[in-house]
């Protein structure tokens, strides 16, 4: 059955979110085949400097990159690449069953407008300021809302996480003056940066080192972290809807813990104070597994981005600016070493590093209710107990945000590389002596 969603049905759809290129919105109607679903709907930046987060069609050159990749480089759609690209590219990598690609809908350039109009007195300013809604775009993505469990439920919560890169490279391409980059985690020398912007309030104690460690302890303590100082990487829903946790960087939806803390303690026998709520995630993720295929599909980035750089340049055909700047001897026949390889290897590592990006931008969605009496287990869902509550949790685990990253933001991440480490360096340069 098609689906077009035209501008009478703009009051049925609802702002639930957004990342840096789609706007989320729940559905809120009546028709069953709707219900339980979020549509998302594509934006485009309002800054024409800064590259697309994604193309209706590859460019010549990402078609090398992806040849002979199940069909992407023939797809001629930004939804269809979408989909093409979550589900076989990333769905082997970190598991079918915890990949959403969604089904795609057609929908009128009316209704956009609409929406462009609606969502304004929700949407964070800054997302306001940064982009739009994409009103050209005649397709969106129906997926369904992992916040929730099936419409039969009567209850559930979902932690919906961004747990951010969790290893410290250690590439021999890293420049010895960028050497602290194997020391401290991306995460916490770009709080600096951002802290230094204003973008933050304060810089989190969070670090994705712990929360992808194997130890219970210190994923609890991650946890924690990102509940003190959520910004944009921890939010909490209850049946669908937002209770904590901000949709602005650094805003929270209510002004005091203990208002979270009265809701997880009270809502639906959930029956858990704010220690056995961690101790249960904890549960959850170590018992899902799925941070250890997500810590693997990012080292797929073994060259950093100091590294692959080089192989873009080779990719497209230019000479690279970077290796005219270099006057350090034994760092300069390393890159060359790499100019040296053959195309197909440097297309490698460059498909490799996007790869490694999508899985360092992602997030990791964890949705629960309180099994219900002697309800048998559900099947397609895990289960988990913990010793300090006499009650069984059904559970299920979604990665989403899994765009493909456009090749042409590579000259992007090199240089947010050397901003967030010069900038850490020069702020902590006594401390690193």
């Amino acid at each position: 059955m098609k689906i077009v969603i035209t501008a009478e049905d703009v009051n049925d759809w609802v702002y639930k979110g957004e990342g840096a290129a789609n706007l989320i919105l729940r559905y809120q109607g009546s028709l069953p085949l709707l219900l339980g679903k979020v549509l998302r709907v594509q934006k485009v930046s309002k800054d024409e400097t800064i590259p697309p987060m994604a193309c209706a069609e590859l460019s010549m050159h990402e078609q090398l990159i992806w040849a002979n990749m199940d069909g992407l480089a023939e797809s001629k759609s930004k939804d269809s690449l979408v989909q093409i690209y979550a589900t076989c590219i990333m769905g082997p990598l970190l598991g079918t069953n915890h990949i959403d690609a969604g089904v795609r809908v057609s929908v009128s350039r009316e209704f956009l407008e609409k929406v462009e109009v609606s969502t304004l007195n929700f949407r964070p300013a800054w997302r306001i300021k940064a982009s739009k809604i994409d009103t050209l775009t005649r397709s969106a993505l129906l997926i369904s809302d992992h916040s929730v469990f099936p419409s039969n439920s009567t209850f559930s919560i979902a932690v919906e996480i961004k747990p951010k890169c969790g290893f410290l490279p250690s590439s021999e391409y890293i420049s010895d003056e960028n050497s602290i980059k194997k020391q401290v985690t991306r995460y916490k020398m770009h709080q600096a940066l951002k802290l230094n912007k204003k973008q933050i309030l304060e810089e989190s104690a969070y670090d994705p080192l712990d929360l992808f460690s194997h130890s219970n302890e210190r994923i609890h303590k991650a946890l924690n972290a990102l509940y003190l100082n959520p910004q944009n990487n921890f939010r909490v829903f209850l049946n669908g809807s937002l209770i904590y946790g901000g949709m602005d960087t650094d805003t929270n939806t209510h002004d005091t813990n203990n208002s979270f803390e009265e809701i997880i303690d009270t809502s639906s026998g959930l029956n858990l104070d704010l220690p056995k709520f961690f101790e249960l995630l904890t549960e959850m993720i170590s018992k899902s597994g799925v941070l250890n295929r997500l810590l693997e599909t990012q080292k797929l980035d073994l060259y950093d981005i100091e590294g692959a750089i080089h192989s873009y340049y080779d990719v497209i055909s230019k000479p690279c600016p970077l290796c005219e700047g270099i006057y350090d001897d034994g760092l300069l026949k390393k890159y060359e070493k790499l100019h040296s390889l053959p195309i197909q290897k440097s297309i490698e590592i460059v498909r490799d590093y996007l790869v490694s990006a999508t899985a360092k931008d992602c997030c990791l969605m964890l949705s629960f209710r309180p099994r219900e009496g002697e309800a048998p287990a559900l099947e397609k869902y895990g289960s988990v107990g913990i010793e300090s509550v006499d009650q069984v949790y059904d559970y299920k685990v979604f990665f989403i945000d899994l765009d493909m990253k456009p090749l042409e933001k590579m000259v992007h991440y090199y240089n947010l590389d050397q901003k967030i480490t010069n900038f850490y360096k020069q702020k902590y340069q006594k401390l690193l002596l």
